[in-house]
């Protein structure tokens, strides 16, 4: 598939997904999260890690700042046209007893034009809460879109599983 239309499709997923509730984008993750179940290419999904609520919590708080805090540079040529865009991803990870929240934002540096209020990070592309089930069992929900974010997506379940502690390329 050619870059521009992946970049042109996630651009388009994330809009659709955060504008599609009351036409302004969340500024928040609370928000985000009640946004996103009534969001065309919206997805709440939940799963169980067969990992200790601690072993997780403390896998998103190493790899989420190690492999997602990163600008990332994308371009694209066609026989008319010539773009490239920079993107800042900031993640967020707070953990409490009772749970641990990753949040990623990104925020278009050049190449794409931000018609709506973003918050400071940029604006929310996926919010991850884990929670205790019991010693050996944590719950993972996850907010985000249907589509467009899927070596971020994997990566995430990886870092929640234990399965794959790799950092994804986010220029796919």
């Amino acid at each position: 598939m050619n870059i521009r239309l992946i970049i042109v499709v996630n651009c388009l997923a994330v809009l659709i997904v955060l504008a599609g509730c009351a036409g302004t984008m969340p500024q928040t993750a609370e928000e985000f999260r009640k946004a996103l179940p009534g969001a065309f290419m919206g997805k709440v999904e939940t799963f169980e890690a067969n990992r200790p609520f601690k072993d997780v919590s403390k896998t998103f708080q190493a790899m989420a700042p190690k492999c997602l805090d990163v600008r990332v540079k994308t371009t694209s040529r066609t026989h008319m046209s010539y773009q490239v865009i920079v993107t800042k991803y900031n993640p967020t990870v707070i953990v409490t007893k009772e749970k641990a929240e990753l949040y990623v934002q990104e925020r278009h540096e050049s190449g794409v034009m931000t018609v709506y209020e973003e918050p400071e990070k940029g604006h929310f592309v996926m919010v991850v809460d884990a929670t205790p089930l019991d010693k050996k069992r944590t719950q993972i929900v996850m907010y985000r879109p249907s589509k467009g974010k899927d070596v971020m997506v994997k990566a995430i379940k990886g870092w929640a599983t234990g399965e794959n502690v790799g950092c994804p390329d986010l220029t796919k």
